[in-house]
């Protein structure tokens, strides 16, 4: 994929995740696509990325993605946004908090025949679960 190309399939994505579709952004993942999430852990294949997408969405229905940067560098790209979303739709299998959270995210994607081969999520998991209530922090 040219340059040109990936800043197109990353707008795509983009619109994708502004509309919560669980199934388009996982049709970007090669069927073997493996991804690392601090809170899904490693995943493997489409199916299972679509799921973790819709557990995302279903637990923070008003999630937002701002993204700011694209990075490319052949097929990696490296894309840096801030998530935001509140807890209305209880996460992990625990009740919603009400509670909002937000907090940098990185996305870094290795890229093959047009589809994402492999997917690392860099985000500050154990802060975003003490914004959402589920943490207790100490105060220093």
């Amino acid at each position: 994929m040219t340059r040109d190309e990936i800043a197109v399939f990353f707008a795509r994505r983009q619109d994708a995740r502004a509309r919560r579709d669980a199934a388009a952004l996982a049709a970007d993942h090669a069927e073997d696509c493996v991804l690392e999430s601090p809170w899904a852990g490693t995943v493997k294949g489409r199916a299972a990325i679509e799921q973790v997408s819709r557990l995302w969405f279903e637990a923070f229905p008003d999630v937002t993605f701002h993204e700011e940067e694209l990075l490319i560098d052949g097929n990696r790209v490296a894309q840096i946004a801030t998530v935001a979303g509140t807890d209305i739709g209880g996460f992990m299998g625990l009740p919603p908090t009400g509670k909002p959270f937000r907090l940098p995210l990185v996305y870094l994607c290795t890229l093959n025949e047009r589809q994402i081969v492999h997917e690392r999520r860099i985000y500050d998991f154990t802060g975003m679960l003490v914004q959402i209530g589920v943490l207790k922090a100490k105060p220093v």
